[in-house]
């Protein structure tokens, strides 16, 4: 019998690593940052998010009023020195609320994410692996969530948990599992036939530690752009949430919830959505953006 290190010197031979496997993490990223810095926009919409995350990490130090202080001797008054961006229907100061909803829209957009991802990365992975029954099983549970139009099956799911910030996130994470599903299916579907997996398996690899290992780190690169892309639509979700009014609830800041409050105001004072808007679309633009660029980054295909 050939000892350990024999042993494994005997595999390496046999199956030499791919370069993947060859590349330490450290330059891995380094070669990401690198492509990701040539493109320009993408590096636009990292930077916008980096400065919204700071602006709700802040938010009680550079916040100019508290967000839930009424004024109704100033109510509805357009932008001015005193209130940059004017004051909605009780008085409150709009540009402190919208950096105050930033933290709440951030959290929900992530938490949401977090959610569909782990969920979505366990089930895809056990469809994909073993397939059979068990595969056919969990992607036809995966279609009938896709049959639903997202915002429908979130509101269906908040009438059924209740309204509130949690169980938006919940709802909105749950919406979002099958997509995580499906890529990470597919995935593991590509890379377990791959040389360096059918080693591990003949080596008596553990089926938690082959995935783990072996698979799961081959398939990281959809998956987080995914995750980038999917924060996006978490917030619009979460947005279009507090507008019905099943989302964050009263007097918490939060986007949706504040355009509608002001809708009733459009006309008279119409800075009270579009300021709120113009947030959630910079957001949601600087996400897409972030995402598209690094999705070309994470593809050794495409030269940038």
């Amino acid at each position: 019998m050939l000892p350990l290190r024999g042993l494994k010197r005997e595999r390496e031979k046999l199956f030499p690593p791919t370069p993947r496997e060859e590349a330490t993490l450290y330059s891995q990223l380094v070669i990401v940052f690198r492509r990701l810095k040539r493109h320009r926009t993408a590096m636009l919409g990292g930077l916008v998010f980096l400065i919204l995350v700071l602006v709700a990490l802040l938010a009680p130090w550079i916040s100019p009023y508290p967000p839930n202080e009424t004024n109704y001797g100033a109510a509805l008054q357009g932008p001015s020195p005193t209130h940059l961006l004017g004051t909605d229907e009780l008085g409150r100061d709009i540009l402190s609320r919208i950096i105050f909803g930033a933290r709440v829209s951030l959290q929900v957009g992530i938490i949401a994410v977090g959610i569909a991802l782990t969920v979505g990365l366990l089930l895809g992975a056990v469809a994909g692996y073993y397939g059979g029954r068990l595969d056919d099983f969990i992607m036809r549970v995966m279609d009938v969530l896709l049959a639903f139009p997202g915002v429908l099956l979130a509101i269906a799911i908040m009438a059924v948990l209740g309204p509130g910030i949690r169980n938006a996130m919940i709802a909105i994470g749950i919406v979002s599992i099958p997509q995580y599903a499906r890529i990470v299916r597919g995935s593991v579907l590509s890379v377990k036939e791959n040389e360096y997996v059918e080693a591990a398996r003949a080596l008596g690899t553990s089926t938690p530690r082959l995935l783990g290992r072996h698979v799961l780190p081959n398939i990281l690169a959809p998956l987080i752009v995914r995750a980038t892309l999917g924060t996006s639509e978490a917030i619009l979700e979460a947005a279009a949430l507090g507008f019905l009014g099943l989302g964050v609830q009263p007097p918490t800041a939060e986007w949706g919830a504040m355009l509608s409050g002001g809708r009733n105001y459009l006309y008279n004072a119409p800075h009270i959505v579009t300021f709120p808007g113009i947030a959630i679309t910079i957001t949601v633009l600087a996400m897409n953006l972030f995402g598209d660029g690094l999705r070309d980054a994470l593809d050794p295909r495409l030269k940038l």
